[in-house]
Formats: structure tokens, sequence, C-alpha cells
């Protein structure tokens, strides 16, 4: 698998379980996605909003449209169901965004500045695969809290996601 075919398997797990899990928080009530349960960003809600706050960030820097932000915990969204479809259109963006990109854009050198005023340089490629390990890391502090809430949260695993293909042993 090159590196293109890995980042659009990574683009289509995101989406997916993006939406798998928004589907299981429909089911709990607002306080309960947002109870302080001591995660680094609070509460489920607080989570996916500092998700969507980070991913709308990078894809600022990708694409040259910078997105500024107060702090990493800035909520964007009090509303549940205004998040979940900013969430949606971010996703969108980023599936766009990463099926348009071939071999030389991957390697292509994206310059910003980090929160803190520091000069920073990577492959955007590099910045692709970090960002959907930083949402994998958050969304299992998700699934964490879900449980903590003693909901179940199902299937997260990427070769669990419908559509992925294995071969027999």
């Amino acid at each position: 698998m090159n590196a293109q075919d890995m980042l659009r398997l990574q683009v289509a797990h995101n989406s997916w379980i993006n939406r798998h899990l928004h589907e299981v928080c429909d089911r709990l009530t607002d306080a309960e996605r947002k109870r302080d349960l001591g995660a680094f960003f609070g509460s489920i809600h607080g989570t996916f909003n500092h998700l969507l706050l980070v991913d709308r960030l990078w894809m600022g820097r990708l694409t040259g449209h910078p997105f500024p932000i107060e702090s990493l915990a800035q909520e964007l969204h009090a509303d549940w169901e205004a998040l979940k479809r900013d969430r949606e259109r971010s996703d969108a963006e980023i599936e766009r965004f990463v099926t348009q990109l071939d071999e030389r854009a991957l390697d292509r050198i994206a310059s910003y500045r980090n929160t803190r005023g520091r000069r920073r340089a990577f492959t955007v490629g590099t910045i692709l695969t970090h960002l959907f390990h930083h949402q994998t890391h958050h969304r299992g502090q998700i699934t964490v809290l879900i449980g903590q809430l003693g909901h179940d949260f199902g299937e997260t695993d990427l070769i669990g996601m419908p559509g992925v293909s294995g071969r027999q042993q």
C-alpha cells in the first residue's frame, strides 16, 4: 500500500468513526455529553470540540486559509447538533483534500507558526498522518468516557469499518 492509499484509508476511517461515535452520543443526554469526567478537555462534548478545532487549525495551515484560535480548549459550538454538523462539514473537507493529493503533493513542505508562535515545517503527508493520529488518540478518550457513563460504544477499529477487506490466511 502506498502513502496515498494509506491516507485515503485513514480519511475514510476518520469520517466513518466520527459518524459512528456521533450516533452513539446521540443516545446520551446533553448533561452526560457535557459532564466533566476528568479527561484532558473535560467531557465528551469538550473532546469532540477540541478535535474539530484542531482539525480546522491544521486544514487552515494546509490550505493557506488560516483558522485563528484563542486556545486549544476554545469552544466552537455549545450546541451538540451544531457541533456534529460542523464536524461533518470538516470531515468532508478533509476527505476532498486528501483524495485530490498525489505523491508530489504529499511531499510538499507546509510551513506555519504553532500556537506558541514557533515556526514549524513538515511535509503534507506527515501533517495529515499526525491529524489522523491525533483524532484516534482523542477518540480513544471519548470511548473511555462513554464507557464510564455505562454506554456501549460499539466497533471502532479500522478493520471493523464496513468496506475494509482482508485476506484469508
